[in-house]
């Protein structure tokens, strides 16, 4: 392949060209392709960066004229009125006979006053260039080489000016030759002369005649332009890609602005356009060594893949059931999507063919058969959208194919970034780094609309779902996905801004979130991306937050390489509760990060915390342990209570115990580990048997059908068998992600801590609901005992005894539900919570230590039996 194709080829397959080998690898290197029996070029890629050539290169659909064998009869006449040009430009592609070495007339112009006003001719010399002399006023500028005759489509101009007679004639994008002084005649140099007759492939003896053989061309020629000013060398670039100048032309290459001698042949041709670069490297697989060969030229080529991506790629193949491809092509009726992204049998891509391909392949993703893409299945369908992207669309295509078939490439990519397929994305994070590689397609398929846009309609939109498409000059494109906003909120993007996090000292830096969609936008002239300050504004996509910091994404030079965060060039314009507005000196991929913090306290608020912790939990350990021995020593009779009562007391002591000593614990990573699992366990336990409690008191309040002996056995497997299953199926499922990093408890950065917060919650919703039917029945009762016993009492006493009956439940009953702990939901909002949930549960110990045992009346008559019994 030529190398623009090679290197497509390549990328195409997640992978890029060879890059040149660097010593020692050289001769390796050229044993490696002497055993595959290659002996000539290899294409190369560039080490330090792409060439500036674009990639995108025009099929150019033409008409070409075939002059064959030299004749004196031969002839093309332009029909056109030629004004006077003070300056001029010509320029056209051309196949130059390498049969002969006689000069041949390229074009010729003729006018009464000068039958060789203005001509090109040309010849090869024995060096085996082709050399060009303009003719100007009849004056003669002399012959010098411009390109090697080589049979392959050259690109010329030539230019003249009347001002000094400057003229030049440019190859392939190259000045060969210049000079000044070219028929400039004393002090009024002429202009040349309009209302001439031009013609191509003669030189005139006579006004549109008398031609001689040995002077006429010989070879192909096509695309010839003329200008009456004299092009800069960035528009004969443009030119010699096939874009036409439109300022000051007055010849535009067309066959119905040309009278072709019958003999002449007149094909339409497919004709693939040079680009700026010539030249591409080469590895020589002979000598080992370097050089530069012309880019059009079909060579040999290696794609190249980094170790990592191609066993991944590897493992997806050998891990594939191939059902998303498989049931496209049986669709299709032919292999669109081969089964392997190391294989090449592939239809060459068309309009037509990526049309029915995407139009397949969005009816299959839409079944919802495989509702989440496997490995494999996502990166076939990436090759197949990078096929799509590159198609070149011919000139004289159905433009409606176009317009429909960006609807089908916008469908796939939003159907490919659904939420459910985040974790296929990071299985093949070696491959493509992220969705980010969608948004470089996209922007590519963008450019392939540019036909679409004409004087009556100035702007394009395609849209389908969270993906959109919106072209006028200017090119936008957004992008609504959690798959695409969770991959890029990546490690990579969090090192770069938790140095520049702000922070007064309060705040702890967590992670970087895409707040907005990903947009991108970007101001095209003449086909080629300029450079322009743009404003916008992005709408917050999870609720309100405030915006510590904007990011705007930046492409690396590979679409599959992922990319990184930057904020040169950007600054927030205005911040409200749901949208941001942006401006930026330049155009890119953009989005708003969210930096998410986490609160610091001063490190007088923390000693003054853990101190409190340390002596409320020293404190309530030690009241639980006294509670634990009287009613084991006293004899309190045995009950359901009683029971429940000693299984909480022995949880709670026994987490309030690892809790003190846990900080001790967290240099020995398995100690530390140990502790939080024993402390999980424990602290469940503690709110299972307080769960317990609830149940318990429910029974009383309302009538329970079932026997004492089944609700104890009940009671265990609540208290001690619940707890226990959480610990082990959390130890099972997350035993690399369980412990925190500076701290021997659950890991609160993953969905860990789920497993001690979501039954606690449940809990403290049960026991609220038992709490408040309790009060209720509470309340009624002292009502009715009131009316019974002292009816005639005022309302103020009958007031105060209902508040007591509501009061004294709720002191009674908060600390053994576990309510306490809703004091915990409030701890981020203020350090003062944080004061009071800890002097709250750090003294829950003390506080059942007087609730059931000082003031318990079965502690206190057991207490009074035993010294009764003493003095006895």
């Amino acid at each position: 392949l030529d190398w623009w194709h090679a290197d497509r080829y390549c990328e195409q397959r997640f992978a890029q060209l060879l890059v040149e080998p660097q010593g020692s690898e050289q001769a390796s290197f050229s044993k490696l392709l002497h055993s595959h029996h290659i002996r000539g070029s290899v294409w190369l890629n560039e080490r330090d960066g792409v060439l500036h050539k674009p990639k995108r290169r025009r099929n150019h659909i033409v008409p070409v004229l075939v002059f064959g064998d030299k004749t004196d009869t031969k002839y093309v006449k332009v029909l056109s009125d030629f004004p006077a040009l003070p300056a001029v430009t010509a320029c056209a592609h051309l196949q130059w006979d390498t049969r002969t070495q006689e000069i041949a007339t390229i074009f010729s112009y003729a006018v009464p006053a000068f039958i060789n006003e203005f001509q090109l001719r040309g010849f090869v010399d024995e060096e085996g260039f082709v050399r060009f002399a303009l003719i100007v006023h009849e004056h003669h500028s002399p012959y010098l080489p411009v390109f090697r005759a080589d049979g392959q489509w050259h690109h010329f101009c030539v230019t003249w000016q009347q001002e000094n007679g400057t003229w030049a004639i440019y190859a392939d994008g190259k000045r060969r030759a210049s000079a000044s002084g070219l028929c400039a005649m004393g002090s009024a140099p002429q202009a040349i002369y309009g209302q001439g007759t031009f013609i191509i492939g003669q030189d005139q003896d006579s006004l549109g005649g008398s031609f001689k053989e040995k002077e006429s061309f010989s070879g192909n020629i096509t695309d010839l332009h003329i200008w009456q000013k004299v092009l800069s060398v960035e528009q004969i670039e443009k030119v010699r890609s096939c874009w036409v100048v439109e300022q000051d032309l007055v010849f535009r290459w067309s066959s119905n602005s040309l009278e072709v001698e019958s003999t002449i042949q007149e094909v339409t041709a497919q004709f693939l356009c040079p680009g700026p670069v010539e030249e591409c490297r080469v590895f020589e697989a002979g000598s080992s060594g370097l050089s530069y060969a012309s880019c059009l030229q079909t060579l040999p080529f290696i794609c190249l893949y980094r170790k990592d991506a191609y066993w991944q790629l590897k493992k997806a193949h050998l891990e594939s059931s191939h059902s998303l491809v498989g049931r496209v092509n049986t669709l299709a009726e032919r292999t669109v999507i081969p089964e392997s992204v190391f294989t090449s049998d592939v239809q060459d891509m068309n309009l037509s063919v990526a049309l029915g391909a995407l139009d397949i392949l969005a009816t299959v993703l839409k079944e919802g058969e495989t509702p989440v893409l496997e490995s494999s299945d996502l990166l076939s369908v990436l090759q197949l959208l990078k096929q799509v992207s590159d198609v070149e669309v011919q000139e004289g295509e159905e433009l409606k194919m176009l317009e429909q078939l960006s609807q089908y490439y916008v469908e796939v990519t939003e159907l490919i970034l659904e939420e459910q397929n985040i974790e296929t994305w990071s299985s093949v994070s070696q491959v493509v780094r992220g969705p980010m590689a969608v948004v470089e397609l996209c922007d590519r398929m963008v450019s392939l609309l540019a036909p679409l846009l004409t004087a009556g309609r100035t702007k394009i939109t395609v849209q389908h779902g969270n993906v959109g498409l919106h072209r006028v000059v200017v090119k936008n494109m957004w992008f609504g996905y959690s798959s695409l906003q969770r991959c890029l909120s990546g490690a990579g993007s969090t090192a770069a801004f938790q140095d520049m996090a702000a922070s007064d000292g309060r705040q702890k830096y967590l992670s970087t979130t895409v707040g907005t969609a990903v947009i991108s936008a970007a101001l095209l002239s003449d086909y080629q991306e300029i450079s322009t300050s743009v404003r916008y504004r992005l709408q917050h996509l999870n609720g309100n937050f405030h915006v510590f910091s904007l990011g705007y994404f930046l492409l690396h030079v590979s679409p599959d390489a992922g990319g990184m965060w930057s904020t040169a060039g950007c600054s927030v314009v205005t911040s409200l509760p749901d949208s941001t507005a942006c401006f930026c000196n330049h155009t890119t991929n953009f989005a708003v990060l969210l930096q998410v913090y986490d609160m610091q306290r001063t490190t007088k608020e923390e000693l003054t915390l853990q101190t409190l912790t340390f002596i409320g939990c020293g404190v309530s350990f030690c009241a639980l342990i006294i509670t634990f021995i009287l009613f084991l020593a006293v004899g309190v009779p045995k009950s359901e209570r009683t029971t429940v009562h000693k299984n909480l007391i022995f949880a709670l002591a026994a987490a309030e115990a690892l809790l003190m000593f846990s900080e001790l614990a967290k240099t020995n990573q398995v100690v530390c580990f140990m502790i939080t699992a024993f402390l999980h366990l424990f602290f469940m336990a503690a709110f299972s048997w307080m769960l317990v409690e609830g149940l318990l008191l429910w029974s009383k309040v309302v009538a329970v059908n079932m026997s004492e002996d089944k609700r104890m056995k009940f009671y265990y497997v609540t208290g001690w068998g619940f707890p226990v299953v959480i610990v082990a199926v959390t130890l099972a499922t997350s035993f690399d992600k369980y412990v925190a990093d500076n701290h021997c408890w659950l890991n609160i950065q993953t969905n860990v801590i789920w497993a001690f917060v979501g039954p606690v919650l449940f809990i403290l919703a049960v026991n609220t609901f038992v709490l408040f039917r309790v009060v209720m029945v509470t309340v009624s009762s002292a009502r009715r005992r009131s009316k019974m016993l002292t009816p005639n009492s005022s309302l103020e006493n009958q007031i105060g005894i209902q508040i007591w009956a509501t009061a004294k439940p709720i002191l009674v009953l908060l600390p053994v539900l576990g309510l306490t702990w809703v004091c915990g939901v409030l701890v981020h909002l203020s350090v003062i919570w944080a004061y009071v949930f800890i002097v709250l549960n750090s003294l829950q110990g003390l506080y059942i230590f007087l609730v059931y045992a000082v003031y318990n009346s079965e502690v206190r008559n057991a207490i009074q039996r035993m010294k009764d019994k003493k003095k006895a």
